[in-house]
C-alpha cells in the first residue's frame, strides 16, 4: 500500500493525522538532519498501523517534507 506523507519535523508532539485514504500528516520531534526525522516518521507509522518497522519503506522524498512510503 502506498502512503503519501507530509512530515512536520521539530514538532512538540508525535502524532499521525489522516487527511484522506492515502494521505497523512506526521508530526515528529526529531530534526530533519541525518535521517533522524525519517526514522521518527517510520516509528510513528509503525505504532499508528501496529506493524513492524521493517515493513515500512521510503520510496521517494528522502530529503523532502513530502514523502511516499510503501507498507508491505
Amino acid at each position: 500500500m502506498k502512503l503519501f506523507i507530509t512530515t512536520k519535523p521539530n514538532s512538540k508532539v508525535i502524532k499521525v493525522e489522516k487527511t484522506d485514504e492515502t494521505h497523512y500528516r506526521v508530526f515528529v520531534k526529531a530534526p530533519p538532519a541525518e535521517g533522524k526525522a525519517n526514522q521518527a516518521v517510520i516509528e510513528a507509522l509503525s505504532e499508528y498501523f501496529d506493524i513492524p518497522k521493517m515493513r515500512i519503506h521510503i520510496l521517494s522524498g528522502h530529503t523532502s517534507k513530502s514523502k511516499v512510503f510503501d507498507i508491505r
